[in-house]
């Protein structure tokens, strides 16, 4: 049975990735649609010509994971593709933000991320993709953003030697990394107002999650959707970081003093 797993897939970029994968992959039997809410997973059903699978499971908590491993164990998919799009995070001074908060963050966008594509792996075979989504704030430490930041470059960091170790078996890793994308993380994440600058760059989930499923499908090791993206990525590759992160300061305190 081939079969795609996607995490997240109850809102953004997640559930736009359901549709997609429904629509351009006529050889899946099932997807399996992961996320915490079940009522929003059930919603998808019969919305795409594929059969859905659902596993309603908080991935920092250990139940469901026991049934999500059982289920791989008795079923043995063929898993084609994997994507990881679950992930929170919170803006503002680390100080100020609840300690469990930031470790929820840390639980969800690295351990879980990690759990799921190591439970996953021995069901995966030659000319199978992971999409593993990062963020553009993996290519810089972000005062004010500071967790999320450095949670997103772990998964980078990870998905590219991930990408290294699974070439010879034909397994294809590609970290996906937009800038701000119109989904609900921006607004019911607790990420307060977003810097004038970062509107600029807002992308539309549906342009981002088919850049990335195409640049999968090359067998690209990284996708930055937008010019503005990529020519940041440039920069924090040319630059020192001390040197942009005060650029970026700069701004946001121009923007606070209007």
């Amino acid at each position: 049975m081939k079969i795609a797993i996607v995490t997240g897939a109850s809102s953004g970029m997640g559930r736009k990735m359901v549709f997609l994968l429904a629509d351009r992959f006529g050889g899946l039997e099932e997807i399996w649609v992961v996320a915490r809410r079940k009522e929003a997973l059930c919603a998808l059903k019969g919305q795409v010509p594929v059969k859905l699978r659902v596993f309603p499971m908080d991935l920092t908590k250990e139940e469901g994971k026991e049934h999500f491993s059982h289920t791989l164990e008795l079923l043995h998919p063929d898993v084609k593709l994997l994507v990881n799009a679950a992930g929170t995070g919170t803006s503002g001074l680390a100080e100020e933000i609840p300690v469990s908060r930031q470790t929820e963050t840390v639980r969800l966008n690295c351990e879980a991320l990690v759990w799921m594509t190591e439970t996953v792996l021995p069901y995966m075979n030659a000319n199978s993709r992971i999409l593993q989504f990062s963020s553009a704030a993996a290519f810089l430490p972000q005062p004010g953003f500071a967790v999320y930041a450095a949670s997103k470059s772990f998964v980078l960091s990870y998905s590219r030697a991930l990408a290294g170790e699974l070439k010879k078996r034909r397994i294809y890793v590609t970290a996906v990394c937009p800038g701000p994308v119109r989904t609900e993380f921006f607004q019911n994440g607790g990420m307060g107002p977003l810097p004038f600058y970062k509107k600029l760059f807002m992308a539309k989930p549906e342009k981002v999650v088919k850049k990335a499923l195409k640049d999968a499908m090359k067998g690209k090791e990284l996708s930055i959707y937008g010019m503005g993206m990529n020519l940041f990525f440039a920069a924090c590759r040319i630059f020192p970081h001390r040197l942009l992160m005060r650029f970026a300061e700069f701004f946001t305190d121009q923007k606070k003093d209007r």
